[in-house]
C-alpha cells in the first residue's frame, strides 16, 4: 500500500512540472497580445484621450464608454478641456449638447409687451347710489316698499310719517292764511316751512282746500332705482335727516379690479380690459379703463382699476366676480433686450446667462452677469448685459453650468472659476439654481413612476399648508418627510428621456430641501420653498403625475416683487409666501389635469 501512495505523488509531482514548462514556453507569444488589446480599448482622437462623461451627472470621468455608475445612463464623449480656444468658456460637443437638451437662441429688439391678468368684482356706481332720508321727525306708519332689491320709481310713495310737528306747522298756515292779504310773508313763510319737509305745491293746496289739518306725511321717493337696504321698519320713530333707504341706479355699474403694486407701471387710463364674469359663462366683455385709484391699500397692497359699463338689462349684478387681461404695450426702443425665463439663472444677488460661441471646430459658452427688467410674463426684460445679435442658452443651462464647475471655469456659484471638480463624490458638488421649466414639454410615465412621485407631492401639499399659516415647524418636517421620499423613490420605473428629467428634478430638491430644512425662521424659509415650488410646478406639468387637478398659482409680490409660483389642490388662493398677513394674494395661472 505505501509504495502505491509513493508512486501517486511521483506521478502528481511529474504532470505539475511539466505544466510549468508549457506555460513559460508559450508566454512570449501570448503576452504581446494582451499588451495589444488592453491599448486598443482605450480610444482617442489624434492622440489625446477621449474622456467620457454623464450628462447628468457630469463630474463622472473615465476614458471608455459605458454606464454611469450613479443613474445608469450611457456615457457620452466630452470635448476635451485643451482645445478650448477660450480658457474662460467651456466648450462642449454637438453629442453632449444634444444630450443635455441645450437650446440656444439669438436675441435682438424686442417690443417689452406684457399681459396682465386681473381679479375684481362689479360695483354699483357709487355717483348714482341715493340715501332716502326723512325730512321730518315722526314715526312710520306705513311702508309701501318693504323689502330690499324691490325697484321704486321717482315721486313713488314709500310709506306714510305720522308727525306732531306737520300738524302744529298746519295750523300755523291756517292762520297765516287768514292774514295773508295783510301779511303776506307770513304766509308765504308758513308755506315755506312745509315745502321744506318735501311737500309738494299740490299737497299743500290741497290742505289749505280742506282746511283739515293732516298727521300723516306720504314719503316721496326721490329718484328711481333699486332698494340695496332698507334702514327701518314699521313703528320705527325717526329723525329729521335720518336714512330710511339705500337706493341704487344700476342702470351703469363699475367693474373694479385689483392691480397688484407691481403691476401698476404696466395699467394705464385708457388700457381695453377684457373681461370674463364667472356667473355668465361663454361670454366675453370689454372697456376702457377710466380710473385708477391713487392710492394703494396698505394692507392688500393693491389700488384698483375701474370701467364704467353700461348694464341697461341689468345683466351685471353687484358683488359677482369677474377676471380681466389687458395687453400692455411697453416701450419699445434700439437697446430693449427680452429673453425667456429659462434663459436665466439667478442666486438671490445676482443673475447670469451663458453666451454661446461657435466656430467650424467647436461650439463654447461663456457665464455672462446680467441685470433683469421687468418680468413679461414667461420672459424678462434684461436692462445691461446683453446685446442684439448675443446668443444665448436657453434651455439646459444647468448642465452647461454643471460642466463649467467641474472644469473650473465660471459658473453661477464660482463666478471668478476655480480648481477643476474630479472624482465621484457627487454629495459634494456645488450645483446651481436650476432652470426648472427649461423644458416643461409633457411626458408620458407609467402609473407605477406616478405611484412613486405622488407621496412627494403629498408632503409637497403639506409643507405648502403650512407655510400658509405661518408654522415653521410644521414646514420643516414636512420637508424632511420630502427627503426622505425622494431618497426611496425607484428610478427604474423611469425609462428613457423621463429618466434624464427625473434626475434632475431629484438632485436639485435634494439640494434645496436641504438648505430649507436648515432655515431658522419663516423668511428664510419662504426663500427657499421658492424653488422647490419651481421644481415641484415643472415636475407636474411634464409628467402629470397627480390623480386629481393640480392648480399653478402665482403671486405677483412674492420674492421682492419677481413674482413666485406654487401649487395647490384647489382653486381657491392660500398664499403660503406671505400667509394671514395677505393670504388671498395672487391668482391661479393654469390648471394641469
Amino acid at each position: 500500500m505505501k509504495n502505491i501512495l509513493n508512486n501517486k505523488l511521483v506521478i502528481l509531482i511529474t504532470v505539475l512540472v511539466i505544466g510549468i514548462g508549457v506555460g513559460w514556453l508559450v508566454k512570449p507569444d501570448t503576452a504581446p497580445t494582451m499588451e495589444m488589446d488592453e491599448h486598443d480599448h482605450v480610444e482617442s482622437i489624434a492622440g489625446i484621450p477621449i474622456t467620457y462623461t454623464c450628462s447628468m451627472h457630469p463630474q463622472i470621468r473615465q476614458n471608455e464608454p459605458g454606464d454611469c455608475p450613479i443613474c445608469g445612463m450611457d456615457l457620452i464623449p466630452l470635448e476635451n478641456e485643451n482645445t478650448e480656444a477660450d480658457p474662460m468658456a467651456i466648450t462642449m460637443s454637438p453629442t453632449a449638447m444634444q444630450l443635455a437638451g441645450i437650446q440656444s437662441l439669438v436675441v435682438g429688439n424686442s417690443s417689452s409687451d406684457k399681459s396682465i391678468r386681473l381679479n375684481g368684482k362689479i360695483q354699483a356706481d357709487e355717483r348714482q347710489n341715493y340715501t332716502q332720508s326723512a325730512h321730518i321727525s315722526g314715526r312710520i306708519e306705513n311702508l309701501t316698499v318693504n323689502f330690499t332689491g324691490e325697484y321704486v320709481k321717482k315721486g313713488q310713495t314709500l310709506g306714510q310719517l305720522y308727525s306732531p310737528e306737520l300738524a302744529t306747522a298746519q295750523e300755523e298756515l291756517f292762520q297765516a292764511q287768514k292774514i295773508k292779504d295783510s301779511q303776506p310773508s307770513l304766509f308765504a313763510a308758513a308755506k315755506s316751512k312745509l315745502k321744506n319737509w318735501k311737500l309738494t305745491d299740490g299737497q299743500i293746496d290741497q290742505i289749505l282746500a280742506t282746511g283739515k289739518v293732516t298727521e300723516q306725511v306720504p314719503i316721496l321717493a326721490n329718484v328711481s332705482g333699486y332698494v340695496t337696504e332698507k334702514m327701518v321698519n314699521l313703528g320705527d320713530y325717526v329723525n329729521r335727516g335720518e336714512p330710511i333707504y339705500q337706493i341704487a341706479d344700476l342702470s351703469k355699474v363699475w367693474v373694479l379690479f385689483d392691480v397688484y403694486e407691481s403691476e401698476l407701471q404696466w395699467v394705464k387710463k385708457g388700457d381695453i380690459i377684457e373681461f370674463t364674469v364667472q356667473s355668465l359663462p361663454g361670454e366675453t366683455f370689454s372697456g376702457k379703463l377710466s380710473y385708477i385709484d391713487p392710492i394703494i391699500n396698505p394692507q392688500t397692497r393693491v389700488a384698483q382699476a375701474r370701467l364704467e359699463v353700461q348694464n341697461s338689462n341689468l345683466k351685471f349684478k353687484p358683488e359677482m366676480f369677474v377676471s380681466g387681461k389687458v395687453e400692455s404695450k411697453g416701450a419699445s426702443n434700439e437697446n430693449s433686450v427680452v429673453v425667456p425665463k429659462t434663459a436665466v439663472m439667478w442666486t438671490g444677488t445676482r443673475s447670469v446667462v451663458y453666451v454661446k460661441t461657435a466656430t467650424n471646430q467647436s461650439v463654447s459658452f461663456q457665464l455672462r452677469e446680467v441685470t433683469l427688467g421687468s418680468a413679461l410674463g414667461d420672459h424678462y426684460q434684461i436692462e445691461s448685459g446683453l446685446s442684439q445679435g448675443d446668443e444665448i442658452a436657453v434651455n439646459g443651462t444647468f448642465s452647461i453650468d454643471a460642466a463649467a464647475q467641474l472644469a473650473g471655469k465660471p459658473s453661477m456659484m464660482s463666478p471668478e472659476g476655480g480648481s477643476a471638480m474630479t472624482g465621484h463624490n457627487h454629495a459634494g458638488m456645488t450645483m446651481p439654481v436650476s432652470n426648472a421649466s427649461s423644458n416643461t414639454v409633457s411626458e408620458s410615465i407609467s402609473q407605477d413612476a406616478k405611484n412613486e412621485l405622488k407621496p412627494l407631492f403629498d408632503s409637497y401639499f403639506e409643507l405648502k399648508d403650512a407655510l400658509t399659516k405661518d408654522e415653521l415647524t410644521a414646514s420643516l418636517t414636512s420637508a424632511k418627510r420630502m427627503q426622505s421620499i425622494i431618497s426611496k423613490v425607484d428610478m427604474s420605473k423611469f425609462k428613457v428621456e423621463s429618466h434624464m428629467s427625473w434626475m434632475k428634478y431629484q438632485d436639485n430638491l435634494k439640494i434645496y430641501l436641504e438648505k430649507f430644512v436648515e432655515q431658522k425662521s419663516l423668511e428664510e424659509v419662504r426663500k427657499n420653498f421658492l424653488n422647490i415650488s419651481d421644481e415641484m410646478v415643472a415636475m407636474a406639468e411634464k409628467f402629470h403625475p397627480y390623480p386629481s387637478k393640480i392648480y399653478v398659482q402665482h403671486c405677483p409680490m412674492a420674492d421682492s416683487n419677481r413674482g413666485a409660483d406654487w401649487l395647490s389642490l384647489q382653486d381657491k388662493v392660500i398664499n403660503p409666501y406671505f400667509g394671514p398677513s395677505m393670504v388671498t394674494c395672487g391668482e391661479v395661472i393654469k390648471t394641469i389635469e
